[in-house]
């Protein structure tokens, strides 16, 4: 297709799409979409669906099967959408370099689990109608969530596409619900510390009349800011990441969506990067629940604890939001970097918001050579 840049896809990918919604078959390096000739296949579309995700070259060729004629290369032609790279099938890069500029300084490389090369490229809007045609996920012109509900997605499938990230049109949010629950799902990031602040801080009043020193509230104040910490780490590897676990199925893959996976598949989309306040309260209670039971000799020390933790909780929302949004200190363009490779490079690592260190502990840290163009 002149003019326009095909993109890698590995043999993982490609063999995902194996169904009557998204169907990819191979000749060679060659990758072609052929969903939308599937039901009009003159032999069946079970025929097709036989060779759903492989290499065709042998079958088409296939004299006893049915010799194929120039037109069905012909029709092939025009369903040309990739080329499958060599990359091996987990799409990891090695030592830090399946992606951005080569130790060679050749031009980067088009990355095999994310479609990215760089972190410029979270920036690049996506034309909706292309994006859909080439990859049957979802619409961008229509709300996503019952998208994802009534897709049929397998997991595999899903969580391919979630984690390559695409960015709406104007910096504008995409439709998740498209009724009235829509403003429900968008939170600027100035309602955090509006609306939580003044509980914390009137939460450590409340738990300052039982210390008899500032030193003995500050210092479990901070116990419950380094906790957060981990938590942070915790809740992002275990729950928000929680991929291999995931069931397979639309009630699974819906709220794996709601939950986080919005977030990779628009992670530039400004009114969904900080936590909506109905889902913060949802997670926050089994929390206080559980200071109160780890220091259940001292209502203000959990107290205490606690507010130190939700402060955390508001450092680490509005770090997210300008990791993504706005120019940085110097000492904190690193962790930019790092944090903007997490979603273009390897969403497998780099669990770590407000600092690497919990990376550094538990081995997840994401190393990556990769620079801006």
């Amino acid at each position: 297709m002149p003019g326009r840049t095909l993109p890698t896809l590995t043999q993982a990918e490609v063999e995902s799409h194996n169904t009557v919604k998204s169907c990819y078959v191979t000749i060679g390096t060659n990758v072609y979409d052929v969903t939308d000739f599937v039901e009009s296949h003159p032999g069946g579309s079970d025929l097709v669906l036989e060779y759903a995700g492989k290499d065709v070259t042998e079958i088409l060729k296939d004299e006893d099967s049915h010799k194929h004629s120039d037109s069905a290369y012909e029709i092939l032609e025009e369903s040309h959408i990739g080329f499958l790279g060599t990359q091996k099938s987990n799409g990891k890069a090695q030592n830090g370099s399946a992606t951005g500029s080569q130790a060679n300084g050749s031009a980067p490389s088009v990355h095999p689990r994310t479609g990215m090369s760089c972190e410029e490229d979270l920036t690049k809007e996506t034309d909706y109608n292309t994006d859909y045609k080439q990859h049957r996920f979802l619409d961008l012109n229509k709300p996503l969530l019952m998208q994802v509900w009534n897709g049929g997605f397998s997991k595999r499938f899903y969580l391919d596409q979630v984690h390559r990230p695409r960015h709406y049109k104007g910096g504008a949010s995409a439709p998740l619900f498209g009724n009235f629950l829509e403003p429900l799902s968008l939170t600027p990031w100035w309602v955090v510390p509006t609306l939580w602040l003044p509980p914390v801080a009137y939460g450590t009043h409340l738990a300052s009349q039982g210390f008899e020193t500032t030193t003995g509230l500050a210092a479990s104040w901070l116990l419950g800011l380094g906790l957060w910490t981990l938590i942070e780490y915790i809740l992002h590897r275990c729950l928000f990441h929680l991929d291999d676990y995931l069931p397979d199925n639309r009630v699974g893959i819906t709220l794996h969506f709601l939950l986080h996976g919005v977030h990779h598949y628009l992670p530039m989309d400004k009114y969904r990067l900080v936590m909506p306040p109905a889902l913060f309260l949802v997670l926050a209670t089994p929390f206080w629940k559980l200071a109160h039971s780890l220091f259940f000799w001292n209502w203000y020390l959990a107290t205490a604890v606690f507010c130190g933790g939700i402060f955390g909780y508001i450092c680490y929302d509005l770090t997210h939001y300008f990791l993504h949004h706005q120019n940085l200190p110097l000492w904190y363009k690193d962790l930019k970097k790092y944090h903007l490779a997490h979603h273009f490079l390897d969403y497998e690592l780099g669990f770590g918001v407000t600092s690497r260190f919990w990376d550094q502990v538990f081995g997840t840290e994401l190393v990556t050579v990769v620079k801006a163009k």
